[in-house]
């Protein structure tokens, strides 16, 4: 009992020293993977003051349902964007490119798309402690958490704050 008491405490307090990693003010972890045109990506390489790291999939409803408001956010932006202060990755946990790539088609996205195909058993999905869909960081510079999983009237604030707009 006592050897079970012992593990049980190092998985628990392992994870939750690892789930504090994404906490405001934390570094999060590096991102590699393929654009939907196959590219390779790197996130330490986004240099903007505000970045939108939008973990979705093309079968989460809810997720869906928010790409139009995103894309109204990068409309309204789009200055932001031109000038490298501002953008937005999406992060998708598709397992089938085909999928992926229709629903990115029919919402007209126009910013970054990324994924590496491995639906829950993405490396990413672990490394970002991804319980459920959508969920968001916005990360500045330096690639530090700045606000987590803000959506709809909060997340419109917090970039007008970030911009003054």
């Amino acid at each position: 009992m006592k050897v079970f008491f012992i593990i049980f405490s190092l998985l628990f307090l392992g994870s939750e020293i690892n789930a504090q990693n994404l906490e405001i003010g934390s570094k999060v972890p590096e991102i590699s993977a393929n654009t939907i045109q196959n590219e390779s990506f790197v996130l330490s390489e986004v240099k903007k003051e505000v970045v939108l790291l939008d973990f979705w999939a093309s079968w989460c409803a809810p997720c869906v349902l928010e790409q139009p408001e995103l894309k109204e956010i990068y409309q309204k932006y789009s200055q932001e964007v031109q000038e490298g202060k501002f953008d937005i990755i999406g992060i998708s946990l598709d397992k089938s490119k085909e999928n992926w790539e229709k629903a990115v088609n029919k919402a007209q996205i126009n910013w970054t798309q990324v994924s590496d195909l491995k639906f829950w058993k993405s490396p990413i999905a672990k490394a970002y402690f991804i319980q459920e869909l959508p969920f968001n960081l916005i990360i500045d510079k330096e690639g530090k958490v700045i606000a987590k999983n803000l959506h709809g009237k909060d997340l419109e604030k917090f970039l007008e704050s970030q911009f003054k707009k």
